[in-house]
């Protein structure tokens, strides 16, 4: 990347950043005003440079180590020190405390849905009494418009006939099974699939109402056809006892 294109990316945070504020601030909290926020899915720290400027303490994690190598020279070039960037895995087992603000954008598509439904849920958690989530999943694709945007699944192969029920027991009595060679390893790939993954949009708002939201205001996104929703919340406040 030259440094122009570096900065159109970095600019591209920002206007992202500000985006999610204004949503937040227009349709959860108009008071909202974050003091420790996690980005989830930081990547090279596009969106957690422009969340420190406005919050105390910023958290980015991320599964690459590379990337998170990447967001620690680029928060370093720009004299950002308020951000503590973790390796990411299915329980968040690296990250300590609650947050005022959770957010995570083209980020759970890429992960296997019951791993990512599990996360979403774990996100939903960390998520401080009052606090607010701002969390994008993808749930259909236009390609598949005549099915609400999901794949229909193939019908069942037929049963086997008689004749081929009995074609298959006549080949295992006259060429009885051999000793099986194992199969020579495939090579490892120097690089994971990029998956693409749909949610169940039930699911998620399951897992919302178990946490007490009353209220998601959601914004429909479309990247080349993956067809998604921005949910924004908030988690209610804790109560006060009465005389407390």
């Amino acid at each position: 990347m030259t440094a122009e294109d570096k900065e159109v990316f970095f600019a591209s945070g920002r206007q992202h950043v500000e985006l999610v504020l204004n949503s937040l601030r227009k349709h959860v909290d108009a008071s909202l005003s974050p003091r420790r926020i996690l980005d989830f899915g930081c990547g090279v720290g596009r969106v957690v440079i422009p969340f420190a400027q406005i919050a105390a303490e910023v958290v980015g994690m991320d599964v690459s180590p590379s990337m998170l190598a990447e967001a620690r020279s680029n928060c370093a070039a720009g004299g950002t020190t308020n951000v503590t960037l973790l390796r990411s895995d299915d329980t968040l087992s690296t990250l300590e405390g609650t947050f005022d603000l959770v957010h995570s954008c083209i980020v759970l598509q890429h992960i296997e849905v019951a791993r990512g439904t599990a996360l979403f849920a774990q996100l939903v958690r960390r998520i401080h009494p009052g606090g607010v989530g701002a969390i994008h999943v993808t749930f259909g694709w236009t390609i598949y418009a005549a099915s609400y945007g999901q794949p229909v699944a193939p019908p069942p192969p037929p049963p086997p006939t008689q004749a081929q029920l009995l074609k298959k027991w006549i080949r295992g009595w006259l060429l009885p099974e051999r000793d099986s060679i194992p199969p020579t390893p495939a090579p490892p790939e120097s690089d994971p699939e990029m998956q693409m993954n749909y949610y169940n949009l039930s699911e998620l708002m399951f897992v919302l109402q178990r946490a007490g939201v009353q209220q998601v205001h959601t914004e429909m996104t479309d990247h080349g056809g993956a067809l998604g929703a921005f949910l924004f919340f908030r988690i209610p406040p804790e109560l006060t006892p009465a005389g407390g």
